[in-house]
């Protein structure tokens, strides 16, 4: 007997696809989604995703591990398009026999999405555009998430109401596509789950997890926000394709500006190329992240957050939060 079962009906694609009794992937957010919330995500009958980021093959393979330790569920691995050793990467992910890969942060580079395959992995993309995300379905993507501009960390111009109209009409018959962007509640997931999509990914609902290593202090700030505290960081140079990225303004956010004004003065004097100016741009994410996730400083790390953070109030055990989506969910589709 099914406990949720018009959402798990919804959703029973997206749980085929993942192997996951609940087809709630969380968003992979570095630093924080390391083997202990994955593990508890994917426990808890969701999908967990380790966020590898700007990780070493070394480093990868060891978390990796350390999740297989934790739970002998279903997990995947988000790795970011850009990162110079992506290859290697991949043959870490494969070693592992990793069932799915989520590739982010642009368009997959020539022979990645074959690479991963190679392994008997499922390939899941993000496209900001119909266009692109019809693309890149054809050329290997096994599933798709748009994600709109109202998520933490990363994100494009669109919101993911608009989104989700424009693209879910036109793919979900033929394809396996997740909605992800400003998601708190189960009533929202319900909506996405009627308009053809097959599952939903979080990221900030999940952040201060009670399982999640985030700083108290980094917890803290979460719950006292609320949704326009959430702001998205400005393009200073249009040389610099910067993704905007949305976190809780602080000081840190001020010295991203700066770090523009920096790589882009590297760029005029020739001592750096594109590449190596986005390079960089990451690492400072990286670093701002760490800051502020592992070491509590939320002053001057990056609080990266979605704008769904004033849903957060506290900390709740992984199992409790998709548990009340899912009941929040089913009770939604229960009045329709």
């Amino acid at each position: 007997m099914l406990k949720y079962p018009k959402t798990q009906a919804l959703m029973q694609r997206g749980c085929d696809f993942l192997g996951a009794e609940y087809a709630i992937l969380c968003g992979a957010m570095s630093w924080v989604s390391e083997r202990n919330l994955v593990s508890a995500i994917s426990n808890a009958g969701g999908f967990g995703v380790i966020a590898c980021g700007a990780m070493t093959p070394e480093l990868l393979d060891r978390e990796i591990a350390g999740t297989k330790e934790l739970t002998s569920k279903p997990f995947g691995v988000n790795l970011i398009t850009m990162h110079p050793q992506l290859f290697d990467l991949i043959e870490v992910c494969g070693k592992h026999g990793v069932g799915h890969v989520v590739l982010a942060g642009g368009i997959p580079p020539k022979g990645s999405v074959e690479a991963i395959k190679g392994h008997g992995a499922k390939v899941v993309v993000f496209a900001p555009t119909l266009a692109l995300a019809k693309k890149l379905l054809r050329s290997g993507g096994d599933a798709l998430v748009i994600e709109g501009m109202e998520a933490g960390g990363h994100i494009g111009p669109v919101s993911t109401s608009v989104l989700a109209q424009e693209m879910l009409p036109e793919l979900s018959e033929e394809f396996l596509v997740f909605v992800a962007g400003g998601i708190g509640r189960g009533e929202l997931i319900a909506g996405y789950l009627e308009m053809g999509a097959v599952g939903v990914q979080l990221g900030t609902r999940f952040a201060c997890a009670t399982e999640s290593i985030a700083h108290p202090d980094f917890k803290k700030a979460f719950f006292r926000a609320n949704a326009r505290d959430a702001v998205a960081s400005v393009q200073l140079d249009p040389r610099l394709p910067v993704i905007p990225v949305r976190a809780l303004k602080n000081k840190g956010t001020e010295e991203f500006t700066a770090k523009q004004r920096e790589v882009g003065l590297l760029l005029d004097q020739g001592s750096i190329d594109m590449g190596e100016a986005q390079l960089r741009i990451e690492h400072f994410w990286a670093g701002a992240l760490k800051r502020a996730v592992i070491d509590g400083d939320v002053e001057n790390g990056s609080l990266m957050a979605g704008q769904s953070v004033g849903m957060v109030t506290r900390e709740e055990p992984v199992a409790e939060i998709i548990a009340s989506l899912m009941a929040e969910s089913e009770a939604a589709l229960g009045r329709r």
